[in-house]
């Protein structure tokens, strides 16, 4: 299996300041043991010095260790230019997110020093879609997330080179208009662009995830398991950068106030049975999580 979006894994933390070549090496056994063959590592918003030193800390890790540089394909900045509203920008930092300028991308990109291949941001964030459209020419996929553009914003983004959607059903707030929201607005581009889900179960409940897939089609989604360092483990306290999450029986990743998750605990593999228990054939789980990110990275 491929996963586009993991933020740590097996009690490592990829955002962590304090990220050792044992730890990655560790994350990358267990999740070669758990069936996934390769991952991008995800950098998520925080002080934008901060992110350019776990990302080139991530690069000097993988550079160390065969395991990490079969493992980590890439890596994947989720941030910062995001939307600040509450509700759209879940577990991110608010006071960090930003409007999209190309200075800071470059900075972003130089720190990955060529491992970046997966960019979400909120088009809104990309006034003309001109950081869309660089990144594009830079053949680095840009993924609209946490976000809320118009429908006018998200098709002008498509056509700057816009071609994923990260997460949908989940960077939103939990009361929207009943049709007019960016669910709805990004399932009308379903023709257009590769829509991830996290198909744990409660990011999405499944019967809601059924239908997604349905409307989507099988050819144009991919599964992603946008883990923290709590996956695979039980009930406890554990950290993504500088938050604390707490997880109770429920194996649900939680901010301390429990207003909102941040990030899955749930591996691949456990969300390969979510999906059997929807009725998905055995092709169509291959596809959603080994055949189209493979196919989306050009692999």
């Amino acid at each position: 299996m491929i996963d586009l979006q993991v933020n740590g894994y097996a009690g490592v933390d990829f955002n962590s300041d304090d990220l050792t070549l044992e730890q990655v090496e560790h994350a990358c056994e267990i999740l070669r043991q758990d069936g996934v063959k390769g991952i991008l590592a995800t950098i998520i918003t925080a002080d934008h010095d901060a992110m350019c030193q776990r990302l080139a800390n991530i690069v000097k890790i993988r550079e160390q260790s065969a395991l990490a540089t079969q493992m980590i394909i890439g890596l994947h900045i989720e941030g910062p230019f995001l939307s600040p509203v509450p509700g759209y920008i879940g577990a991110h930092p608010a006071e960090h997110a930003c409007p999209a300028n190309l200075d800071l991308t470059k900075k972003f990109l130089e720190a990955g020093n060529g491992l970046t291949r997966l960019f979400t941001l909120a088009p809104e964030q990309d006034i003309n879609g001109e950081i869309t459209s660089w990144l594009n020419d830079q053949k680095i996929l840009v993924a609209a997330g946490h976000c809320n553009p118009s429908l006018d914003q998200l098709k002008a983004s498509i056509d700057a080179g816009l071609k994923l959607f990260t997460h949908l059903g989940n960077g939103c707030p939990m009361q929207m208009h009943r049709h007019d929201n960016i669910i709805q607005r990004a399932l009308s581009f379903s023709d257009k662009l590769i829509i991830c889900f996290i198909a744990d179960g409660a990011h999405v409940p499944l019967f809601v995830l059924k239908n997604y897939l349905r409307c989507v089609g099988i050819e144009h989604s991919i599964v992603v398991s946008d883990t923290i360092s709590a996956a695979g483990l039980g009930p406890g306290t554990y950290h993504l950068a500088d938050q604390t999450v707490v997880i109770e029986d429920d194996l649900v990743p939680w901010a301390e106030d429990r207003s909102h998750f941040v990030g899955s605990a749930c591996p691949l593999k456990n969300m390969v049975v979510n999906l059997k228990s929807i009725g998905l054939t055995a092709l169509e789980i291959d596809c959603l999580v080994r055949h189209n990110p493979r196919k989306i990275l050009g692999l």
